[in-house]
């Protein structure tokens, strides 16, 4: 048996949050971020990644509870892997915030034959 089908509500609230989250920041989207593309404040989006009870989350596990849905909570919510270069420069540890920066844009300069550069 998975241990989602021996945990209570609150804790596959927590495990529901903490998956959440990993995604948002896999992502790289700050909370903010999240709850204006979602229509959702952002208290919203911090208690649903912190796993406090909402009446219709934990209805929601209750529901899948009963139709034996928790067999595919993996489906629903993949745990989130990091990738070898990420682990690397996390040496470790949880990553934590999401940063606005964007990536770099490449530089590029306008070709012309026979020029060296």
């Amino acid at each position: 048996m998975k241990r989602e089908l021996k945990m209570g509500d609150e804790g596959l609230l927590k495990l529901v949050g903490e998956r959440l989250a990993a995604l948002r920041l896999a992502k790289n989207m700050t909370q903010q971020k999240l709850a204006e593309q979602a229509g959702l404040g952002l208290r919203t989006v911090q208690r649903l990644e912190l796993g406090a009870a909402a009446t219709q989350l934990s209805g929601f596990v209750r529901v899948c509870r009963v139709l034996g849905l928790l067999e595919r909570f993996d489906a629903f919510i993949p745990e989130v892997t990091a990738s070898p270069i990420t682990e690397l420069k996390l040496q470790g540890r949880r990553r934590q915030r999401a940063t606005n920066r964007q990536p770099a844009a490449l530089e590029s300069k306008p070709w012309t034959w026979g020029k060296a550069t």
